[in-house]
């Protein structure tokens, strides 16, 4: 079974890839705030390798979370709630994520909701900042509302964490929007956004490709075979999705060795060693060491973990996507040419065989490595400093803000449990009503929400 390293060519791509080197930090203390959410990981993750990058820019970075500028603990509500959802009711949230597509900014619920953070938005800057940066649909929201009214002078910019760009992602008044990859730019423009940047991914330096002692070391620290191939399965920090169904269907195809990553659901890893799946974790703090030591990465989202993966030099398949954006990235990727999608679980095997140990496996790493070439490998950072630097023209103010009722607070206690379910933006959308009344009234039931054609249980 050939490893990553004896390629030559992906060793001569893998030797090409730099990381940015520290900049000195200036004597001016230049501020640059970014605005994340506490919804799974990826978009703090994103956050967190942003502000390290631009600390090294010599940048003094604020960051803040979205769910704690939202009023009378609404915040936990709507993580709560999506995850309540993503877990309980797939299915509803497959109809949530399509019906905000058309939706233009997810129903007046969720716009009431996300207008109750601006005036905490503005007094959490600090007076001193010069570009602020969202890494997540609502903050995008936010932000750009505050610019497009004229009440926030400085840039505002959006990094786009996924590789697929629902239409929530662009929030009139945002002045510029980075993408990992021309993929995602293309969706991005063609839902409106006007100054699209392609900059490439945003990944922890950790992961890198590793040499087959870090792989024989990384098997050893983990109780992993010494020479099987191993299927590293994830699925995000929650471990949401069919993740025991495509368990024991890598176990059963018999081509590696399943290796599950459970996120923070210690049940689920604890059910998976009950079934025999001998490698089941929960949270595991090392995962550059953990995807050394795999042959395949297997995921459902195509979130963080995936770019991580491809600046490893570890192939990837998208495999039983989780609805909404699971199934979007998925497509994304494969078009983008960076991930295999498995539609058919018939061809899971014969997939798995050639990324493994086959020419499939070769060309898909030398994509992933090829986004971390020299050049986009410090982009997202660079291009933000260069903003903060240069500025953008001031923006005209638009159409006078009406002054906010405080009928309004109590109305988005309703707003934050519809707003909860679509990734705290669109659920609005879609139910509207008496049954969502009776599902807040109930503590968010979903049950009262399903349709009478819709599946019992949990995707599959």
């Amino acid at each position: 079974m050939p490893y990553l390293g004896s390629s030559v060519h992906l060793r001569a791509l893998a030797a090409a890839i730099r990381r940015p080197e520290p900049v000195p930090v200036t004597t001016r203390a230049d501020r640059v705030a970014i605005v994340s959410a506490s919804i799974g990981a990826g978009h703090d993750g994103a956050a967190a390798e942003l502000e390290r990058r631009l600390t090294a820019h010599g940048l003094v970075v604020d960051r803040f979370d979205l769910l704690d500028l939202l009023p009378a603990r609404i915040g936990r509500l709507v993580r709560d709630g999506y995850h309540r959802m993503l877990v309980q009711a797939p299915w509803a949230y497959q109809r949530v994520y399509r019906s905000t597509e058309h939706a233009g900014g997810g129903g007046p619920l969720a716009r009431a909701l996300l207008r109750t953070a601006e005036e905490r938005m503005l007094r959490a800057l600090n007076p001193g900042t010069g570009a602020v940066v969202s890494t997540y649909p609502g903050a995008s929201r936010v932000l750009g509302a505050l610019r497009l009214h004229g009440r926030l002078a400085v840039p505002v910019l959006t990094y786009l964490t996924d590789f697929s760009v629902h239409p929530l992602w662009v929030a009139a008044g945002v002045d510029v929007h980075l993408a990992a990859h021309a993929v995602p730019a293309a969706q991005a423009r063609a839902a409106g956004a006007r100054d699209v940047r392609v900059c490439g991914p945003v990944v922890d330096p950790r992961f890198r490709p590793g040499s087959a002692r870090e792989r024989d070391t990384a098997r050893a620290r983990f109780g992993l075979p010494e020479n099987a191939p191993l299927a590293l399965l994830v699925a995000g920090s929650w471990g949401v999705g069919p993740v025991r169904q495509v368990a024991l269907e890598l176990r059963d195809c018999g081509v590696a060795v399943p290796v599950v990553v459970c996120g923070r659901n210690e049940a689920l890893a604890e059910q998976l060693r009950e079934d025999g799946i001998e490698h089941a974790y929960g949270w595991v703090d090392d995962m550059p060491a953990l995807m050394h030591a795999a042959d395949v990465l297997v995921q459902n989202a195509g979130g963080l973990s995936s770019l991580e993966a491809f600046a490893t030099g570890l192939p990837v398949a998208s495999y039983r996507c989780i609805p909404g954006h699971g199934l979007t990235n998925a497509a994304a990727l494969e078009e983008a040419g960076a991930a295999v999608w498995i539609r058919d679980p018939v061809r899971l095997k014969a997939v798995l065989g050639d990324l493994i140990d086959g020419p499939l496996g070769l060309s898909q790493r030398a994509s992933g490595l090829a986004l971390f070439a020299p050049g986009p490998v410090d982009g997202p950072a660079a291009e933000i400093a260069r903003v903060h630097r240069l500025g953008l023209p001031q923006r005209r103010s638009g159409r006078r803000r009406r002054p906010a009722a405080r009928r309004l607070v109590t109305t988005t206690a309703v707003a934050c449990a519809v707003w909860a379910g679509a990734v705290g933006t669109g659920i609005a959308t879609a139910y509207d009503g008496p049954g969502v009344i009776h599902a807040i009234g109930h503590g968010l039931d979903l049950d009262d929400l399903r349709p009478a054609h819709a599946p019992e249980g949990h995707h599959s």
